[in-house]
């Protein structure tokens, strides 16, 4: 049974979902609101771009892309990039997915936010303009290393990556899940997500880069318990398996990244 009520309970979804990309996370936000929704999926090509068929949808070509039909709305709304599309979403129909922003008698002031808002509002942007920026060069620097060069080239190769990996990749991921590992240990109110005890839009935005980087570039059990213990939590979501399910029974198996 879907959540929507009163004028926007005529509300439809539709979900342009593209594999081992972060429209995973988009497809979570719509099960864990309980929004009801139709879902287009495609496949990377052989060199992992995404197809051009969804240049006809939107002149980006990116995913997700998330289409909003409406009554009172003459054509669908389309939307593109996962933050957006989660702050978008959380306005109208997730408000319990953002922190209430000012703390009480402190409304409007500058400073006046509570701490739970200010990391939600921060990590939302963090997640690809930080965290996710390092992944996608360490996927560049594992292209260089396995490019098909000849066997004489291959060292060349290897040593540029080599050095990408150690003298930029390997401290900014550190740095990284340092930062994070503490953010968990210091949750408002001890609690068991990013921003305090319950579920919020940044930590669906965090779970795709945590995930991805899971037992890679340094994320391990051993080095980060806490962040670590963080992630299962997310993923043990009666929402999150749903989503997780659904890309299961369409195409057979789901992948977050390579």
């Amino acid at each position: 049974m879907s959540s929507l009520q009163g004028p926007n309970e005529n509300v439809k979804f539709k979900l342009y979902w593209l594999e081992k990309s972060r429209s995973q996370r988009i497809l979570w936000l719509l099960e864990e609101l309980d929004l009801p929704y139709e879902i287009q999926t495609f496949k990377r090509q052989k060199d992992m771009l995404a197809p051009p068929e969804l240049k006809d949808i939107h002149p980006l070509g990116k995913s997700p892309m998330l289409s909003i039909e409406a009554p009172t709305l003459a054509e669908p709304l389309l939307l593109a990039e996962s933050s957006n599309i989660i702050e978008y979403v959380s306005d109208h129909f997730g408000s319990s997915l953002v922190p209430k922003r000012y703390a009480d008698g402190k409304e409007g002031q500058v400073g006046g936010e509570s701490e739970e808002w200010l990391r939600h509002r921060f990590l939302m942007h963090y997640a690809e303009g930080g965290l996710m920026v390092y992944l996608v060069i360490a996927l560049i620097a594992n292209n260089i290393r396995n490019s098909p060069v000849p066997f004489f080239i291959k060292p060349i190769t290897g040593m540029i990556a080599g050095k990408i990996e150690s003298s930029f990749l390997q401290p900014n991921f550190k740095t990284s899940f340092d930062f994070l590992e503490s953010q968990i240990s210091s949750s408002p109110g001890g609690g068991d997500y990013l921003c305090g005890k319950e579920l919020t839009g940044a930590d669906i935005m965090m779970s795709f880069p945590l995930i991805a980087a899971r037992g890679r570039a340094g994320l391990t059990k051993e080095a980060y318990p806490k962040l670590s213990a963080y992630i299962e939590r997310l993923e043990q979501r009666d929402a999150y398996k749903r989503a997780v399910q659904k890309i299961v029974d369409i195409d057979g198996y789901y992948e977050a990244m390579n």
